[in-house]
């Protein structure tokens, strides 16, 4: 199976490089697929589930946001922050999902925001982090 680069990359590190066959990422106006060859663009992405397959595996990875680059030959995430599903401290995520509950309630305008991205990457950690767990 034709495969391309895909290299995700933070401000601290590179958290991923290899040749895949397939990225799902989670851009603003909805979910792209990324396959060998395909055209170039560039998009910003929103806190979510990003699914790398190779060979017959799939590995979930998360994202608090970021950039999506595709060339035809080579895919860059440049994260905000990005982790294995494996590496998501489950308990530290439901314990920031229920700050963030309780903060929001008074919250207004920026704070309110703020707040809110911060439950959203909050959720979007339990449910890759719930997603691994139940598969085993």
């Amino acid at each position: 199976m034709s495969t391309f680069r895909l290299e995700i990359v933070t401000a601290e590190k590179e958290v991923y490089a290899d040749d895949v066959e397939l990225l799902v990422a989670p851009g603003v106006e909805g979910e792209l697929g990324i396959l060998p060859h395909h055209a170039p663009l560039m998009t910003m992405l929103q806190p979510g589930e990003l699914r790398i397959k190779k060979g017959g595996e799939e590995i979930i990875m998360c994202v608090s946001g970021g950039f999506l680059e595709v060339r035809p030959d080579k895919a860059i995430v440049l994260a905000d922050t990005a982790e294995r599903a494996e590496e998501i401290d489950i308990e530290r995520a439901v314990a920031a999902r229920c700050r963030a509950e309780e903060k929001i309630k008074g919250a207004k305008g920026t704070e309110a925001a703020l707040i809110e991205a911060a439950l959203r990457r909050s959720m979007v950690r339990i449910k890759v982090a719930d997603r691994r767990r139940r598969r085993g």
